[in-house]
């Protein structure tokens, strides 16, 4: 059942989301008022109606709408750019992963909800301010024992070591090279995520100088199907270049 403080989602007739916190307070929308009070005692898939009748549908939220629904300040990495970091790199239950360029913290929710209970997640950001908001969306998607910020550069080294993964989404991420090497174990993963061919480029003439291999890069695009009873076609917007995705090994 619901409880009183604990955080729902709420969908409304149109498909739209909202992220709250079950209190005494009341929600405004388009679709009419809606008294969080009655959640509390409610199950999860309930319908509630707002004063105007409307129905909306409660939840518990999954990590996607936390992500969602996260404060923003940088870009985050996208969930299509984030599976694919999961994909390549087998990150689970267990693993130990830096993950630098925190931001807003999306992909290092994304991976602490993976590698929960026994493993855990460092997440890198140098700016004091973003370290603080990513701090926020860490403890709201209930993952502040699996994830913790480090407001702290991590081109002058990474203090963990044995690590399954580093993730860097950087604007330098060849800088982390060596330090990189050093703390992930035989085997690890690194993964980069970078805007533009020419930090791509930069980024493979110093891989050379170090112990990676199975290097490789791919892009990820996304576009929905819009299915319809006589016209099922490809969408004509799509979400498309975000980013190149590095993966290589330590030898």
């Amino acid at each position: 059942m619901i409880s009183e403080g604990e955080r729902i989602i709420l969908i409304d007739e149109e498909g739209r989301k909202y992220l709250v916190q079950v209190s005494q307070q009341k929600l405004h929308t388009k679709f009419g008022v809606i008294d969080l009070a009655e959640t509390i005692g409610m199950e999860p898939g309930t319908r509630i109606k707002s004063h105007l009748g409307k129905d909306f549908i409660v939840l518990r939220p999954s990590i996607a709408d936390f992500l969602q629904k996260l404060r923003r300040v940088p870009q985050i990495m996208l969930p299509k750019d984030a599976g694919q970091i999961v994909a390549h790199t087998g990150v689970g239950p267990g693993s130990r992963v830096v993950d630098a360029g925190a931001g807003s913290g999306a992909l290092s929710i994304f991976l602490g909800n993976l590698v929960r209970p026994t493993g855990w997640v460092v997440s890198y950001e140098v700016r004091e301010d973003f370290a603080k908001i990513a701090e926020e969306n860490i403890r709201t998607a209930g993952l502040a024992d699996v994830v913790k910020v480090k407001n702290k550069d991590i081109y002058q080294g990474i203090d963990e070591s044995e690590l399954d993964l580093v993730t860097l989404d950087l604007p330098q991420p060849e800088l982390v090279l060596p330090h990189a090497q050093r703390a992930l174990k035989p085997g690890g993963y690194l993964a980069a995520f970078t805007p533009c061919v020419e930090h791509l480029q930069r980024l493979y003439r110093e891989f050379a100088k170090f112990s990676f291999t199975n290097i490789s890069t791919i892009e990820c695009l996304v576009r929905e199907i819009e299915v319809r009873a006589n016209c099922t076609r490809p969408s004509t917007r799509m979400i498309a270049h975000t980013g190149y995705l590095t993966f290589a090994r330590r030898v």
